[in-house]
């Protein structure tokens, strides 16, 4: 038997199984109960610290004196 029929006859048994069983951890970790707060967390990622920074206000907004060369 050559390498590539071994290797074949592997994926298209336990490697296949071992997919699955992946897929089927990985969706019941993200629908885990308790897992409400972390998702929630993640999603407010972009809403946080929504005040805008010193920098990004034009210089007649800024509360610093312009640089001087």
């Amino acid at each position: 038997m050559d390498t590539y029929s071994i290797f074949r006859e592997f994926a298209d048994s336990w490697g296949l199984l071992a997919m699955v069983l992946f897929f089927a951890g990985a969706v019941l970790y993200t629908f885990r109960p308790g897992s409400k707060k972390t998702h929630e967390d993640a999603a407010n990622i972009p809403l946080r610290n929504d005040t805008p920074r010193d920098d990004d206000l034009p210089r007649e907004a800024q509360n610093t004196p312009p640089k001087e060369a």
